[in-house]
């Protein structure tokens, strides 16, 4: 059986829903389970809609879930008929007057809890995998529709709830069913407690939600179906003639995610690591590009192992610098200045050291004064913001000097901050400042790529 995620540009009206439905429909002997997003910008007007209620402007949320209301019938009308739009309209109509209702309360008590914010974005997917639904009956597609809070469980983390896993995979075989020539659509993103309070995955959490069911259901293959052709050299805004990478690695489209690129969410590939599922990436506008596929250990004899497959990039980064003496030939200070990172919850991006200093970056400045002040009492500190990591992704380029020499050689008099290489195996990642970002990535494109 296989998994087609399908994410929000790809079912952002009715002819976009469409072409999701006949990619879907030429492999309905596959068993396939569809997930869903929510339609278009659906779930960023939800967040905008919890802003208005929580301040206690009912009226500017009441007119942001009109907008909504009258976009989804809109395109339930545009394509269904009879019974199968009388059925979703009405469906639609009940979701609507319970977010309406949450809308007045949360209005009332001029709060949003993590708890109720979830609530109010679950909904965006609720819509769009009902007309999903209907329009596959629509055309004669045996189809089932799926909640995907009655077997995605998780903890009470809400808006970044953790999967409960055991539970999670035992329900999900439970009642979801593949067959052959059967459609089952469900909802990727929302999940629920054990005791059915909604939860979300984060966002991007479709990508995860989709993973999750293909790991469960010990699925063939995971499709993710997006607006590009496939995980790209680099990013297409900037390099219009980026090429589409058609094989890659697990660890390799994990860093690539991690560090910038935003065709797949770094959380869909551990599950499909666990059980050695590839992953294939697709574009829903144009599904006779080949896409990339990616699998546990990519072997092409065109493209040599220690050769880079893409470049990624990630801004707004800040580097903190840790000078001290006392490191010299002691032990213990790099366990101290983690656990003050640790204490705020900030997680560290790339880390390089000498003997008496440290040097890391992070994306996540909210509690940066207090790290500041602490990490004072360990040595002296100097923090550089508007920073970017550039990092080259590709299997075993530690090993090839090559292209290590390249790489510096073309930056010419790019200043860069920081380096990290042998780390992973898999990229070489350097700092540069946030304006001279999109320039270095031209550069190591123009080197490796054209």
């Amino acid at each position: 059986m296989i998994v087609l995620k399908f994410g929000g540009t790809s079912v952002r009206d009715g002819e976009w829903i469409n072409k999701a439905l006949e990619i879907t429909k030429n492999q309905l002997q596959k068993e396939p389970v569809l997930i869903a997003s929510a339609m278009g910008k659906t779930t960023d007007k939800l967040q905008e809609l919890a802003h208005y209620a929580e301040n206690g402007k009912i009226k500017e949320a009441e007119n942001i879930i009109q907008t909504l209301k009258d976009s989804h019938f809109a395109v339930a009308s545009g394509f269904l008929s009879g019974n199968n739009l009388s059925t979703c309209l009405s469906e639609q109509e009940l979701l609507f007057k319970k977010i309406k209702s949450i809308a007045k309360g949360l209005s009332l008590l001029r709060e949003c809890s993590p708890r109720s914010n979830d609530t109010i974005l679950s909904f965006g997917e609720l819509f769009s995998t009902i007309i999903i639904t209907h329009r596959a009956r629509e055309i004669g597609i045996h189809t089932t529709f799926a909640d995907s809070r009655e077997f995605i469980k998780t903890d009470d983390q809400f808006t970044k709830a953790q999967l409960l896993e055991d539970l999670t995979n035992k329900l999900i075989q439970e009642k979801i069913k593949p067959e052959k020539g059967k459609l089952t659509v469900a909802q990727g993103f929302i999940a629920s407690t054990v005791d059915g309070v909604t939860t979300t995955l984060g966002r991007g959490g479709s990508d995860y939600s989709a993973s999750i069911i293909g790991a469960a259901l010990h699925a063939d293959e995971i499709q993710v179906w997006t607006d590009v052709n496939g995980i790209m050299s680099t990013d297409p805004g900037i390099i219009p003639k980026a090429a589409t990478v058609p094989v890659i690695s697990y660890k390799e489209a994990a860093e690539l995610a991690y560090f910038g690129a935003r065709v797949i969410h770094p959380s869909t590939i551990q599950p499909a690591i666990s059980l050695g599922i590839p992953v294939l990436v697709k574009n829903t506008g144009n599904p006779g590009a080949e896409g990339t596929h990616i699998i546990s250990t990519p072997e092409s004899p065109s493209i040599p192992a220690d050769t880079p497959k893409a470049i990624a990039f990630k801004k707004g980064i800040t580097v903190i610098n840790i000078t001290s003496y006392r490191m010299f030939l002691a032990y213990g200070f790099l366990r101290m200045i983690f656990e003050i990172f640790e204490k705020y919850k900030t997680s560290v991006d790339i880390i390089s050291t000498s003997e008496v200093s440290v040097s890391m970056t992070i994306d996540n400045t909210t509690h940066l004064n207090s790290i500041e002040e602490q990490l004072k009492n360990i040595g002296n500190v100097h923090i550089k913001d508007n920073m970017s990591i550039i990092c080259l992704v590709g299997q075993g380029l530690w090993k090839n000097s090559i292209i290590i020499s390249k790489v510096f050689k073309n930056l010419g008099s790019i200043p860069v901050r920081m380096i990290s290489l042998g780390a992973s195996d898999t990229n070489l990642s350097f700092v540069v400042p946030n304006e001279q970002a999109e320039n270095t990535v031209k550069i190591l494109h123009k080197t490796f790529f054209e």
